[in-house]
């Protein structure tokens, strides 16, 4: 048996906050990192710096200023490939095999804008597509198969998965819309959802907090936006799933927290 540490995390600038993912590899020690908003070119990313540190194995699908993903790790990663969702050419999915013949899927969905109507705004229109896309490749994937789905998805699906269910219904991420659309792609695999898993509802449970609170742990108004899924294949494999909410307090944070699982093959 091997077993796997494996963080997800939206890090808002990989190179504007490398010294936080110096803190979470000295901290918690994962082997596997996917990140998101990378906001890097691919030549550009700051490759060596994980090199240095025993992450020799990575896989970078990278932009100028926006978007990007990437996976960085201790372990050896497998074909890798990507996917151009909505045809956008967005940096926004990677794909790559870990030990285990698990093939594990890093995503960035789309945040969708200010309004809540796909009529008069094309951002919110292109989230409901690119989960509508989502779902269809959910449905096409082996019953057996092996898969883990991790990343920002941009949806809150649970009342408690918001600090408040009430005032947050005409808010982009926790719309009735977007919810059932979530739900809708869960089913699609009957992926199995890890943190609700270990953390079930209705307990709080929160990955994203607003730079806009003066205090952001006093406020507490967070949503769990941040998501790791499994293949119903896997899901007796996952033993422990944290958010590592300490990171939204460090130095020049990350309004996520990252969020880390274990699993062993």
């Amino acid at each position: 048996m091997t077993k796997i540490k494996l963080v997800t995390w939206n890090i808002n600038s990989v190179r504007a906050r490398i010294d936080q993912v110096g803190q979470l590899m000295t901290d918690y020690g994962p082997d596997v990192i996917c990140f998101q908003e990378t906001k890097v070119q691919d030549h550009m990313f700051p490759a060596e710096y994980f090199t240095e540190r025993g992450y020799i194995h990575h896989a970078i699908a990278g932009q100028k200023s926006y978007n990007g993903v990437a996976v960085m790790s201790r372990l050896p990663l497998e074909k890798t490939s990507r996917i151009d969702w909505c045809a956008k050419g967005d940096a926004r999915h990677i794909e790559v095999g870990l030990p285990g013949n698990i093939r594990l899927h890093n995503f960035y969905v789309p945040a969708g804008g200010e309004v809540p109507d796909a009529a008069i705004n094309d951002k919110f229109a292109h989230k409901l597509n690119f989960l509508d896309e989502m779902t269809a490749w959910s449905e096409a994937l082996p019953k057996g198969a092996r898969h883990i789905l991790v990343g920002d998805l941009n949806i809150a699906p649970y009342e408690s998965d918001v600090w408040s269910h009430k005032k947050l219904l005409k808010v982009i991420s926790h719309t009735p819309l977007e919810c059932e659309k979530m739900m809708t792609l869960m089913a699609a695999h009957n992926w199995f959802d890890v943190m609700r898993h270990f953390v079930p509802e209705p307990a709080r449970l929160y990955s994203w907090w607003s730079y806009r609170a003066k205090d952001w742990r006093a406020a507490d108004k967070g949503r769990r936006l941040d998501h790791v899924w499994t293949s119903p294949a896997l899901k007796d494999n996952m033993t422990s799933m944290a958010v590592l909410e300490a990171a939204r307090g460090w130095t020049k944070p990350s309004d996520h927290a990252p969020v880390m699982v274990e699993l062993t093959v």
